[in-house]
């Protein structure tokens, strides 16, 4: 009786891509609904940005508002960016059924309502 030796692995079926499955569809689609979510809040910043500046702003001499339109416009970019990106990384993770990334955008949101936040404090005040 011979034994058997375990078959060796190319350095080809190690690239990434050759031992990614279909996920469910229902992973996917949970995904993509979570991805238009965070888009979804991206675009409520900017439409608040552009409010800011043009509704609440009352001209080019206030810069109070026009720091918070940047603030909402820089953050919604930002998240925009960062829902792409989880989203790539999700997909990824879950054809390769490797555990999934780590929730970054979650800190992306907080900071930068808060950053808002702080400047929407110091245009009431003054």
């Amino acid at each position: 009786m011979t034994a058997r030796s375990s078959p060796q692995v190319s350095e080809a079926e190690k690239a990434p891509g050759v031992y990614d499955t279909e996920p469910d569809y229902r992973f996917t689609l949970a995904n993509e609904r979570t991805f238009l979510a965070w888009i979804r809040t991206a675009l409520a910043l900017l439409a608040a940005g552009v409010a800011a500046d043009e509704l609440i702003g009352g001209g080019a001499g206030n810069i109070d508002h026009s720091v918070l339109a940047v603030t909402c416009v820089v953050v919604a970019t930002l998240l925009s960016l960062g829902a792409f990106h989880r989203w790539r990384r999700v997909q990824s993770a879950m054809r390769r059924s490797d555990p999934l990334p780590p929730a970054s955008i979650v800190r992306v949101t907080v900071g930068g309502v808060c950053a808002i936040a702080l400047v929407c404090v110091v245009v009431v005040i003054l």
